[in-house]
Order: C-alpha cells, then sequence, then structure tokens
C-alpha cells in the first residue's frame, strides 16, 4: 500500500501529470483525426507548466501553507526530546555526509540540532527507514549529527517508520507524557501535527525550509519560469494530495469504528 501510494501520487505530481497530458495530446494529433482535441491538450499541458514554473503562481499556493506556523522560538521549561522527521539520503562514500543528505533532510536535521542546544540534556529523534538503500535514513541523519558535534548518547533512532503516521506513534513510545520539539518542513508541519496529536502527543512546532517568499526580487528573475518555481508548486501539491489522503483515511477509519461499536 505504501509503495502504491508513492507511485500514484508522483504520477499526480505538476511535471509528469501535465507531460502525461500532452503526451496524450501528441498521439491524438500524430495517430487519430481527433487533432482539435490534441491540440487542446497539448496546449493544456504547455500552460500547466508554464504557470507551475511561475513565481507569482508558485508563491501563492505555497506561501499561506508555509507560514501557518512561525519558526521555533525558545520556549519556557525544559524539553525533552526534540524529533527531525525524515526525507532522503543517498549512500555515496566518494563525498562529505552532509552531501548524502537531500537538502530537505539537512535543513531538517541543522534546525533538530539548533533547537537541541537551548536544551542541554534534550535527546534528538531521528526518524526514517532505508528506502531501497544500504542505510536507514535516521542512520544517515545521526551519522551527519554526530559530525557535526552531536554527543551519540543524546540520539535515538526510529529506523522502520516510512511515513508520518508510523513516525508520530513510534515517537510516542518514547515521548509518552514529556515534552517534544518537531522539527520537518514547514509545508508538512500543520500534516504532520495532526498525526502527532492523534498519536497523543502535543509538540511544540518547529519548521524549516521554507521556500516560497515575498522578498523583492529583480522582475527579470520573479517573471520568467524555473525550475526553483516548479519545485514550490509541486511541493503545495504534494502536502495538498496528503492532507486528502490523511482525511480520507481518518473518515474510513472512524466508520469501521462506529460499524463496529453498532455492531
Amino acid at each position: 500500500m505504501f509503495e502504491l501510494k508513492k507511485v500514484f501520487s508522483s504520477l499526480l505530481m505538476p511535471l509528469p501529470a501535465f507531460l502525461i497530458i500532452g503526451l496524450v495530446g501528441l498521439l491524438l494529433v500524430m495517430f487519430t483525426m481527433r487533432r482539435g482535441a490534441g491540440c487542446l491538450l497539448i496546449f493544456a499541458s504547455f500552460t500547466g507548466i508554464f504557470l507551475s514554473s511561475f513565481q507569482p503562481v508558485a508563491n501563492y499556493l505555497l506561501m499561506p501553507m508555509e507560514r501557518e506556523h512561525k519558526g521555533f522560538l525558545p520556549v519556557e521549561g525544559s524539553i525533552d526530546y526534540v524529533m527531525v522527521l525524515g526525507n532522503g539520503h543517498v549512500v555515496d562514500d566518494d563525498i562529505p555526509p552532509t552531501s548524502e543528505l537531500s537538502r530537505t533532510a539537512l535543513m531538517r536535521l541543522s534546525e533538530g540540532i539548533r533547537v537541541l542546544r537551548m536544551y542541554p540534556g534534550a535527546k534528538l529523534i531521528l526518524s526514517g527507514y532505508a528506502g531501497g538503500s544500504e542505510m536507514s535514513h535516521a542512520r544517515m541523519l545521526a551519522k551527519v549529527a554526530l559530525a557535526l558535534g552531536v554527543a551519540k548518547s543524546d540520539i535515538i533512532l526510529l529506523e522502520t517508520a516510512k511515513d508520518t503516521w508510523e513516525e508520530a506513534r513510534q515517537a510516542a513510545v518514547f515521548v509518552a507524557n514529556k515534552r517534544l520539539v518537531l522539527v520537518t518542513s514547514a509545508s508538512h508541519m500543520s500534516r504532520a501535527l495532526v498525526e502527532f496529536n492523534d498519536a497523543g502527543l502535543k509538540p511544540y512546532p518547529a519548521p524549516t525550509n521554507f521556500l516560497a517568499s515575498d522578498a523583492e526580487m529583480q522582475p527579470w528573475n520573479k517573471y520568467r519560469p524555473g525550475a526553483q518555481y516548479l519545485e514550490w508548486t509541486e511541493t503545495y501539491w504534494y502536502e495538498t494530495l496528503g492532507t486528502w489522503w490523511q482525511t480520507l483515511r481518518d473518515v474510513a477509519i472512524n466508520t469501521h469504528e462506529t460499524a463496529n461499536d453498532a455492531s
């Protein structure tokens, strides 16, 4: 189910989806008499790719999602755990450990270490499964954390968690009623908090990896299509799909539990 969900969602991302639409249009033009419909699909494909890569559109979509939670500021009292949610990595001994992490993972880990250093005695929880590589993502995060000066005794690994739902429930075993700071991408924070709240945890949010910005840009950069802005749109759409899936899953679970109680 996890793999199927990932494959299906990847095909619904803006770039693959619009390329598929364009391919269908091209096939209609080349091999059928429905050339008008084919041209319309090709036009829709190019328009969709352009708009997805256009900074004003991408910023309009992503920025409200990212700014639902502000950056972490110190809170009163002690913090027991700082948890960094996983993302992605490669295993390559020819490059530095920091380059083996995806940009998102490195941003999350950096923020986690920053928060950890505010609270001596806190433990750093790192999560993520191997995802087909020879090393779990949690262990790769730990490798970089150790290189950045975090003590081995302060690190807890959750090496089998595949998604946020599993991360939340595995974290609950360690955290219980203690105080937790949750570190993840700003765009992912609201969805992550739902999972952690459902698991019985009430973490302090520490969003990072902010992408969208209203900062003034040169017009020739702002108003030309760019891969950077396409990433913003894909991030927005990925989290939107995730929220819909989360809602449908919870409705299905609640309906099943209600039916069981009634019987």
